[in-house]
Protein backbone atom coordinates (compact mmCIF):
# COMPACT_ATOMS: atom_id res chain seq x y z
CA UNK A 1 0.00 0.00 0.00
CA UNK A 2 1.37 3.48 -0.84
CA UNK A 3 0.42 6.81 0.94
CA UNK A 4 -1.94 7.74 -2.20
CA UNK A 5 -4.48 4.91 -1.47
CA UNK A 6 -4.98 6.17 2.32
CA UNK A 7 -6.64 9.33 0.72
CA UNK A 8 -4.14 11.60 0.50
CA UNK A 9 -4.01 14.15 -2.47
CA UNK A 10 -1.32 13.86 -5.09
CA UNK A 11 0.55 17.07 -3.84
CA UNK A 12 0.71 15.19 0.23
CA UNK A 13 1.95 11.80 -1.25
CA UNK A 14 4.60 13.61 -3.36
CA UNK A 15 6.06 15.34 -0.63
CA UNK A 16 6.41 12.45 1.58
CA UNK A 17 8.11 10.39 -1.22
CA UNK A 18 10.71 13.25 -1.66
CA UNK A 19 11.41 12.62 1.59
CA UNK A 20 12.31 8.94 0.94
CA UNK A 21 9.24 7.45 2.38
CA UNK A 22 6.90 4.93 0.33
CA UNK A 23 4.61 2.63 2.28
CA UNK A 24 2.85 3.69 5.66
CA UNK A 25 3.37 2.57 8.62
CA UNK A 26 0.36 0.74 10.54
CA UNK A 27 -0.55 3.25 12.49
CA UNK A 28 -0.48 5.61 9.63
CA UNK A 29 -2.32 2.91 7.71
CA UNK A 30 -4.45 2.56 10.19
CA UNK A 31 -5.46 6.21 11.49
CA UNK A 32 -5.11 8.57 8.35
CA UNK A 33 -8.53 7.13 6.65
CA UNK A 34 -10.56 7.35 9.42
CA UNK A 35 -8.86 11.14 10.76
CA UNK A 36 -10.04 12.22 7.00
CA UNK A 37 -13.97 10.62 7.43
CA UNK A 38 -13.85 13.24 10.70
CA UNK A 39 -13.86 10.23 13.58
CA UNK A 40 -12.03 10.70 17.02
CA UNK A 41 -9.26 9.00 17.30
CA UNK A 42 -7.92 7.10 20.80
CA UNK A 43 -4.72 5.63 19.28
CA UNK A 44 -1.74 3.63 20.67
CA UNK A 45 1.86 2.20 18.78
CA UNK A 46 5.20 2.03 20.61
CA UNK A 47 7.16 5.19 20.10
CA UNK A 48 9.18 5.04 16.98
CA UNK A 49 6.28 3.65 14.41
CA UNK A 50 5.39 6.92 13.04
CA UNK A 51 2.59 8.35 14.81
CA UNK A 52 3.39 12.33 14.41
CA UNK A 53 3.13 11.35 10.68
CA UNK A 54 -0.55 9.62 11.46
CA UNK A 55 -2.09 12.96 12.35
CA UNK A 56 0.17 15.84 10.64
CA UNK A 57 -0.80 14.13 6.98
CA UNK A 58 -4.58 14.10 7.54
CA UNK A 59 -4.63 17.83 8.93
CA UNK A 60 -2.91 19.00 6.06
CA UNK A 61 -5.47 17.40 3.87
CA UNK A 62 -8.20 18.66 5.75
CA UNK A 63 -6.92 22.39 6.37
CA UNK A 64 -5.89 22.74 2.76
CA UNK A 65 -9.22 24.52 1.87
CA UNK A 66 -10.20 27.64 4.20
CA UNK A 67 -8.39 30.75 6.07
CA UNK A 68 -7.13 31.59 9.73
CA UNK A 69 -8.22 34.76 11.28
CA UNK A 70 -5.84 36.80 13.31
CA UNK A 71 -5.23 34.75 17.04
CA UNK A 72 -7.82 31.97 16.12
CA UNK A 73 -5.94 28.99 15.13
CA UNK A 74 -7.64 26.22 13.54
CA UNK A 75 -6.27 23.48 14.92
CA UNK A 76 -3.97 22.65 17.96
CA UNK A 77 -1.56 19.98 18.46
CA UNK A 78 -0.09 19.41 22.33
CA UNK A 79 3.03 17.96 23.23
CA UNK A 80 4.56 17.29 26.40
CA UNK A 81 8.32 18.45 25.82
CA UNK A 82 9.51 21.49 23.64
CA UNK A 83 11.68 19.54 21.81
CA UNK A 84 8.95 17.02 20.86
CA UNK A 85 6.85 19.99 20.07
CA UNK A 86 9.52 21.58 17.99
CA UNK A 87 9.78 17.92 15.97
CA UNK A 88 6.33 18.10 15.41
CA UNK A 89 6.67 21.52 13.86
CA UNK A 90 9.63 20.49 11.66
CA UNK A 91 7.69 17.63 10.29
CA UNK A 92 4.82 19.50 9.71
CA UNK A 93 6.87 22.11 7.71
CA UNK A 94 8.26 18.96 5.36
CA UNK A 95 4.81 17.66 4.87
CA UNK A 96 3.32 20.82 3.54
CA UNK A 97 6.14 21.84 1.22
CA UNK A 98 3.23 22.13 -1.51
CA UNK A 99 0.49 23.87 0.90
CA UNK A 100 0.13 27.03 1.94
CA UNK A 101 -0.50 26.35 5.92
CA UNK A 102 0.95 28.69 8.32
CA UNK A 103 2.34 27.03 11.98
CA UNK A 104 3.16 28.44 15.02
CA UNK A 105 5.19 27.13 17.77
CA UNK A 106 4.58 27.81 21.28
CA UNK A 107 7.25 26.68 23.75
CA UNK A 108 9.44 27.81 26.46
CA UNK A 109 12.44 29.45 26.45
CA UNK A 110 11.19 31.61 23.19
CA UNK A 111 10.84 35.32 22.74
CA UNK A 112 6.99 35.89 23.42
CA UNK A 113 7.50 38.61 20.73
CA UNK A 114 8.11 36.24 17.77
CA UNK A 115 5.48 33.91 18.78
CA UNK A 116 2.92 36.67 18.95
CA UNK A 117 3.94 37.51 15.41
CA UNK A 118 3.23 34.68 14.12
CA UNK A 119 -0.50 34.37 16.16
CA UNK A 120 -1.11 38.10 14.93
CA UNK A 121 -0.89 36.97 11.72
CA UNK A 122 -3.52 33.94 12.05
CA UNK A 123 -2.33 30.41 11.90
CA UNK A 124 -3.40 27.19 10.37
CA UNK A 125 -1.92 24.96 12.77
CA UNK A 126 -0.58 25.73 16.52
CA UNK A 127 1.97 23.30 18.00
CA UNK A 128 2.32 24.07 21.98
CA UNK A 129 3.30 23.02 25.03
CA UNK A 130 0.27 23.43 27.79
CA UNK A 131 2.10 25.70 29.98
CA UNK A 132 3.41 28.25 27.34
CA UNK A 133 -0.24 28.02 25.44
CA UNK A 134 -1.91 28.76 28.84
CA UNK A 135 0.44 31.63 29.07
CA UNK A 136 -0.31 33.50 25.77
CA UNK A 137 -4.20 32.65 26.72
CA UNK A 138 -3.97 34.95 29.61
CA UNK A 139 -2.42 37.71 28.15
CA UNK A 140 -4.97 37.19 25.57
CA UNK A 141 -2.61 36.82 22.47
CA UNK A 142 -4.30 33.33 21.35
CA UNK A 143 -7.92 32.51 21.85
CA UNK A 144 -9.03 28.57 21.03
CA UNK A 145 -13.00 28.69 19.77
CA UNK A 146 -12.17 28.60 16.32
CA UNK A 147 -10.26 25.41 16.87
CA UNK A 148 -11.22 22.39 14.74
CA UNK A 149 -8.82 20.00 15.59
CA UNK A 150 -7.38 18.92 18.79
CA UNK A 151 -4.29 16.26 18.64
CA UNK A 152 -3.35 15.22 22.68
CA UNK A 153 0.59 13.53 21.30
CA UNK A 154 1.94 11.38 24.14
CA UNK A 155 -0.93 11.59 26.34
CA UNK A 156 0.94 9.30 28.60
CA UNK A 157 4.06 11.46 29.17
CA UNK A 158 1.72 13.93 29.82
CA UNK A 159 0.03 12.08 32.95
CA UNK A 160 3.38 11.43 34.16
CA UNK A 161 4.39 14.92 34.07
CA UNK A 162 1.66 15.95 35.64
CA UNK A 163 0.16 18.55 32.60
CA UNK A 164 -3.48 16.68 32.69
CA UNK A 165 -4.89 19.94 35.00
CA UNK A 166 -3.85 22.16 31.96
CA UNK A 167 -4.61 19.65 29.21
CA UNK A 168 -8.21 19.70 30.99
CA UNK A 169 -8.72 23.47 31.22
CA UNK A 170 -7.23 24.24 27.65
CA UNK A 171 -9.87 21.63 26.42
CA UNK A 172 -12.40 23.50 28.47
CA UNK A 173 -11.54 26.55 26.08
CA UNK A 174 -12.21 24.58 22.80
CA UNK A 175 -15.21 24.52 20.95
CA UNK A 176 -17.44 21.11 22.27
CA UNK A 177 -18.01 20.36 18.04
CA UNK A 178 -14.19 19.66 17.18
CA UNK A 179 -12.16 16.58 16.26
CA UNK A 180 -9.77 14.64 18.59
CA UNK A 181 -6.83 12.67 17.63
CA UNK A 182 -5.97 11.23 21.58
CA UNK A 183 -2.34 9.35 21.15
CA UNK A 184 -0.26 7.59 23.41
CA UNK A 185 2.47 4.95 23.45
CA UNK A 186 -0.08 2.97 25.85
CA UNK A 187 -3.38 2.34 26.65
CA UNK A 188 -3.61 2.36 30.51
CA UNK A 189 -6.99 2.37 32.15
CA UNK A 190 -5.86 5.41 33.61
CA UNK A 191 -5.24 6.39 30.12
CA UNK A 192 -8.81 5.20 28.80
CA UNK A 193 -10.03 6.43 31.51
CA UNK A 194 -8.48 10.66 30.66
CA UNK A 195 -9.25 9.73 27.22
CA UNK A 196 -12.90 9.42 28.01
CA UNK A 197 -13.00 13.33 29.19
CA UNK A 198 -11.96 14.36 25.59
CA UNK A 199 -13.03 11.94 22.97
CA UNK A 200 -16.21 11.23 21.49
CA UNK A 201 -17.31 7.58 20.34
CA UNK A 202 -13.06 6.89 18.82
CA UNK A 203 -11.86 4.94 16.48
CA UNK A 204 -9.70 2.57 19.00
CA UNK A 205 -6.66 1.85 16.83
CA UNK A 206 -3.76 -0.43 18.83
CA UNK A 207 -1.10 -1.74 15.85
CA UNK A 208 1.09 -3.31 19.55
CA UNK A 209 0.26 -4.97 22.31
CA UNK A 210 0.22 -2.62 25.67
CA UNK A 211 3.85 -2.34 27.16
CA UNK A 212 5.32 -3.90 24.26
CA UNK A 213 8.67 -3.01 22.56
CA UNK A 214 8.89 -1.98 19.29
CA UNK A 215 10.39 -4.90 16.82
CA UNK A 216 13.23 -2.59 15.59
CA UNK A 217 14.33 -2.68 19.53
CA UNK A 218 17.27 -5.56 20.97
CA UNK A 219 17.30 -5.14 24.96
CA UNK A 220 20.15 -6.08 26.96
CA UNK A 221 21.20 -6.01 30.30
CA UNK A 222 24.38 -6.18 32.44
CA UNK A 223 24.32 -6.67 35.95
CA UNK A 224 26.24 -4.74 38.44
CA UNK A 225 27.14 -2.83 41.41
CA UNK A 226 25.60 0.71 42.06
CA UNK A 227 29.08 1.86 42.74
CA UNK A 228 30.60 -0.11 39.25
CA UNK A 229 28.18 1.57 36.94
CA UNK A 230 30.09 4.28 35.43
CA UNK A 231 33.13 2.14 34.86
CA UNK A 232 30.09 -0.85 33.07
CA UNK A 233 29.04 2.41 30.55
CA UNK A 234 32.81 3.14 29.71
CA UNK A 235 33.46 -0.81 28.77
CA UNK A 236 30.47 -0.92 27.25
CA UNK A 237 31.16 2.16 25.29
CA UNK A 238 34.82 0.67 24.51
CA UNK A 239 33.57 -2.58 23.42
CA UNK A 240 30.63 -2.01 21.49
CA UNK A 241 30.66 -0.40 18.72
CA UNK A 242 28.90 2.73 19.29
CA UNK A 243 28.43 5.43 16.80
CA UNK A 244 26.38 7.16 19.03
CA UNK A 245 24.71 6.89 22.34
CA UNK A 246 21.73 8.56 24.63
CA UNK A 247 22.40 7.75 27.89
CA UNK A 248 19.58 8.64 30.27
CA UNK A 249 19.49 9.98 33.97
CA UNK A 250 16.49 10.74 36.63
CA UNK A 251 18.90 13.46 38.19
CA UNK A 252 19.86 16.66 36.95
CA UNK A 253 23.28 16.67 39.40
CA UNK A 254 23.58 13.05 37.76
CA UNK A 255 23.62 14.30 34.21
CA UNK A 256 26.37 17.08 35.21
CA UNK A 257 28.74 14.00 37.47
CA UNK A 258 27.92 11.37 34.33
CA UNK A 259 29.29 14.37 31.84
CA UNK A 260 32.43 15.21 33.70
CA UNK A 261 33.33 11.97 34.88
CA UNK A 262 33.41 10.65 30.44
CA UNK A 263 35.13 13.45 29.74
CA UNK A 264 37.64 12.88 32.04
CA UNK A 265 37.84 9.20 30.45
CA UNK A 266 38.12 11.12 26.79
CA UNK A 267 34.50 10.39 25.82
CA UNK A 268 33.36 13.37 23.96
CA UNK A 269 29.45 14.22 26.14
CA UNK A 270 26.62 17.14 26.33
CA UNK A 271 23.88 17.26 28.87
CA UNK A 272 20.89 18.10 27.96
CA UNK A 273 18.35 18.81 30.75
CA UNK A 274 15.32 21.11 31.76
CA UNK A 275 17.58 23.38 33.45
CA UNK A 276 19.28 24.19 30.69
CA UNK A 277 18.53 27.31 28.55
CA UNK A 278 16.27 26.70 25.22
CA UNK A 279 18.96 27.69 22.72
CA UNK A 280 21.70 25.53 24.76
CA UNK A 281 19.27 22.36 24.83
CA UNK A 282 18.49 22.97 20.78
CA UNK A 283 22.35 23.41 20.64
CA UNK A 284 23.17 20.36 22.45
CA UNK A 285 20.72 18.34 20.46
CA UNK A 286 21.94 19.22 17.21
CA UNK A 287 25.56 18.74 18.00
CA UNK A 288 24.53 15.02 18.88
CA UNK A 289 22.07 14.63 15.69
CA UNK A 290 24.71 16.22 13.03
CA UNK A 291 27.16 13.63 15.08
CA UNK A 292 29.78 16.08 16.40
CA UNK A 293 29.24 14.84 19.63
CA UNK A 294 28.64 11.29 20.10
CA UNK A 295 27.30 10.75 23.18
CA UNK A 296 24.34 12.66 24.73
CA UNK A 297 22.98 12.44 28.66
CA UNK A 298 19.49 13.20 29.36
CA UNK A 299 16.63 13.86 31.92
CA UNK A 300 13.28 12.61 30.76
CA UNK A 301 13.31 15.85 28.80
CA UNK A 302 14.84 13.68 25.88
CA UNK A 303 12.83 10.37 26.71
CA UNK A 304 9.88 10.54 24.34
CA UNK A 305 9.08 10.82 20.86
CA UNK A 306 13.14 12.55 19.84
CA UNK A 307 13.88 11.81 15.82
CA UNK A 308 17.21 10.61 15.52
CA UNK A 309 18.46 9.39 12.35
CA UNK A 310 20.73 6.49 12.61
CA UNK A 311 20.74 6.17 16.88
CA UNK A 312 22.97 3.49 17.98
CA UNK A 313 22.82 3.15 21.47
CA UNK A 314 20.55 4.14 24.48
CA UNK A 315 21.01 3.54 27.81
CA UNK A 316 19.30 4.64 31.28
CA UNK A 317 21.40 4.90 34.40
CA UNK A 318 18.10 5.77 36.44
CA UNK A 319 17.26 5.50 40.61
CA UNK A 320 15.27 2.38 41.51
CA UNK A 321 12.93 1.83 44.21
CA UNK A 322 14.69 1.25 47.51
CA UNK A 323 17.13 -1.93 47.77
CA UNK A 324 17.23 -2.94 44.46
CA UNK A 325 20.13 -3.92 42.24
CA UNK A 326 21.91 -1.91 39.85
CA UNK A 327 21.37 -2.61 36.48
CA UNK A 328 23.59 -1.57 33.71
CA UNK A 329 21.07 -1.18 29.76
CA UNK A 330 22.25 -0.78 26.20
CA UNK A 331 19.81 -1.05 22.95
CA UNK A 332 19.96 -1.00 19.33
CA UNK A 333 17.35 0.63 17.88
CA UNK A 334 16.57 1.19 13.71
CA UNK A 335 14.54 3.56 11.60
CA UNK A 336 11.63 2.59 11.31
CA UNK A 337 8.31 4.41 9.76
CA UNK A 338 7.71 8.07 8.35
CA UNK A 339 8.69 9.59 11.43
CA UNK A 340 12.33 7.99 11.72
CA UNK A 341 13.97 6.53 14.50
CA UNK A 342 12.90 7.26 17.52
CA UNK A 343 14.34 7.20 20.93
CA UNK A 344 12.78 4.71 23.36
CA UNK A 345 13.76 3.58 26.55
CA UNK A 346 15.19 0.30 26.67
CA UNK A 347 15.88 -0.80 30.67
CA UNK A 348 17.41 0.86 33.70
CA UNK A 349 20.16 1.07 35.12
CA UNK A 350 19.19 2.59 38.34
CA UNK A 351 21.78 5.35 38.47
CA UNK A 352 22.61 6.48 42.64
CA UNK A 353 23.98 9.23 44.02
CA UNK A 354 27.14 10.16 42.05
CA UNK A 355 29.56 8.58 44.03
CA UNK A 356 32.70 10.39 42.55
CA UNK A 357 35.55 8.61 40.94
CA UNK A 358 38.14 9.07 43.82
CA UNK A 359 38.21 5.60 45.87
CA UNK A 360 35.24 4.07 44.36
CA UNK A 361 36.68 2.54 41.84
CA UNK A 362 36.93 -1.12 41.71
CA UNK A 363 35.19 -1.33 45.39
CA UNK A 364 33.51 -4.37 45.73
CA UNK A 365 34.90 -6.13 42.55
CA UNK A 366 35.21 -9.69 43.24
CA UNK A 367 32.48 -9.97 46.49
CA UNK A 368 29.65 -11.86 45.17
CA UNK A 369 26.40 -9.85 45.62
CA UNK A 370 24.12 -10.21 48.46
CA UNK A 371 20.17 -10.17 48.77
CA UNK A 372 18.94 -8.53 51.90
CA UNK A 373 15.35 -8.31 52.50
CA UNK A 374 12.87 -7.15 50.27
CA UNK A 375 15.72 -7.06 47.10
CA UNK A 376 15.47 -9.05 44.13
CA UNK A 377 17.57 -12.15 43.92
CA UNK A 378 21.38 -11.48 42.83
CA UNK A 379 21.73 -12.27 38.91
CA UNK A 380 23.60 -15.59 38.36
CA UNK A 381 27.55 -16.00 38.26
CA UNK A 382 28.27 -15.36 34.82
CA UNK A 383 31.11 -13.76 32.26
CA UNK A 384 30.25 -11.60 29.43
CA UNK A 385 28.33 -8.68 28.94
CA UNK A 386 25.44 -9.52 26.53
CA UNK A 387 22.40 -11.83 26.87
CA UNK A 388 24.42 -14.32 23.98
CA UNK A 389 27.48 -13.99 26.35
CA UNK A 390 25.80 -14.88 29.69
CA UNK A 391 23.31 -16.99 28.48
CA UNK A 392 20.96 -15.38 31.52
CA UNK A 393 17.34 -13.93 30.21
CA UNK A 394 15.67 -11.72 32.76
CA UNK A 395 12.48 -13.25 33.24
CA UNK A 396 10.62 -10.03 32.58
CA UNK A 397 11.88 -9.99 29.13
CA UNK A 398 10.32 -13.51 28.43
CA UNK A 399 6.79 -12.01 28.96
Amino acid sequence: MNFSELGLCDELSQAVADLGYTAPTPIQEKSIPYVLMGRDILGSAQTGTGKTASFTLPMIEILASGRAKARLPRSLILAPTRELAAQVADSFEKFSTYHKLSMALLIGGVSFADQNAALDKGVDVLIATPGRLLDHFERGKVLLTDVKILVIDEADRMLDMGFIPDVERIVGLLPPLRQTLFFSATLSDDIKKLSDKFVSNPKVIEVAPPASTADTVAQHLTWTSPKGKREALRSLLNSEDVKNAVIFCNRKRDISTLVTSLKRHNFSAVALHGDMTQSARLEALQKFKDGEVPLMIASDVAARGLDIAGLSRLAEAKDAPAKSKGKAAKAKADKSGVDGEKTTKAANSNEKKADGERGGRGRGRGRKAEAHPGELPPPPDCKGDTLHDTGHVPAFLLR
